[in-house]
């Protein structure tokens, strides 16, 4: 019989959680398999959930943009998964902030640093930033 992980408390659960509350856009940035996924499923398990890891979902995402981010309006919340495999969704995100009653959004990427600029230009104001590093589980 397989043995599972435990699942334990990331100290910067509640941190991200107050961001979203301040914040239309919170980025959670960090190298993979640090555990961006899995905190933000954590932190807000009711937010609807699309990873750009999925091929179909990628490619609803870049060849239309407006028609993809219009699947969660009405939702209190989303989590975009890997954003940065469609860099072009980044100026649609900045429109569908500014809108009265947006969800907010939790947005996962791996870092690279040229997305950086790119989160600057276009959402400047609109989100925080927060980097993860991995963590081992307690022995």
């Amino acid at each position: 019989m397989a043995q599972s992980t435990p699942l334990f408390r990331r100290t910067m659960e509640p941190h991200l959680r107050r961001l979203a509350r301040q914040y239309p856009v919170v980025f959670l940035t960090g190298p993979r398999q640090s555990g961006k996924t899995t905190l933000s499923r954590v932190a807000f398990p009711r937010f609807a959930y699309s990873s750009l890891e999925d091929l179909d979902e990628r490619e609803f995402a870049r060849t239309d943009p407006r028609g993809f981010l219009a699947r969660f309006e009405g939702k209190r919340g989303v989590i975009l998964d890997e954003v940065q495999r469609v860099p072009g969704l980044f100026s649609y995100l900045q429109g569908v902030a500014d809108r009265p009653g947006a969800p907010r959004m939790v947005l996962t990427r791996s870092q690279q640093f040229q997305l950086s600029r790119r989160v600057g230009q276009t959402l400047a104001g609109r989100a925080a930033v927060l980097s993860l590093l991995p963590c081992r589980s307690p022995s």
